[in-house]
């Protein structure tokens, strides 16, 4: 009975190195570990046109753009004001801007430079201009897909894509 096991064994063994030794020029192909986290079955298509309408005349913004910068270290906001008066908001001095990625449960700050200060436009809002403000990503937390929000005291933009 062991006798028998052990040739069945060494008869597969043996096929096994003629048949790898047949396709030596091509790789074994490597099990694949289950994956912890599946991929996302959707994917992010950007913001919705009711909600760009909603902010533009909420907060009197459009063109509201996420992007990630060249290294992933920063992370810019970009918007276009519409309505100055209402866009007020986003430009007050002292209203601290953060960036809330839900997925990965993050929240980001605008870092303030020794000499060039905090890394976002706060002038007054004019019509038609486009403005900007950064925020720290250190260890490239927020990715490329993750939706994120806005949040500037009272304002806060839900549903924006970052771009790559």
């Amino acid at each position: 009975m062991m006798r028998d096991a052990l040739a069945i064994a060494l008869s597969l063994l043996c096929t096994a190195l003629l048949a790898g030794s047949a396709t030596a020029a091509q790789p074994a192909p490597v099990k694949a570990k289950k994956a912890a986290i599946k991929p996302a079955r959707y994917h992010a298509a950007g913001m919705p046109a009711s909600a760009a309408r909603f902010y533009a005349l909420s907060y009197g913004v459009d063109q509201m753009s996420v992007k990630l910068a060249e290294s992933g270290q920063l992370v810019r906001f970009n918007y276009r004001v519409t309505d100055p008066g209402k866009a007020g908001a986003l430009h007050d001095k002292a209203a601290t801007p953060y960036l809330l990625d839900e997925k990965v449960h993050a929240v980001l700050q605008v870092p303030v430079m020794e000499k060039v200060g905090p890394l976002r436009q706060a002038v007054p809002a004019e019509y038609g201009k486009s403005y900007w403000m950064a925020f720290s990503n250190k260890g490239n937390v927020v990715k490329a897909g993750h939706r994120v929000s806005i949040v500037v005291g009272q304002a806060r933009m839900d549903g924006l894509v970052v771009q790559p």
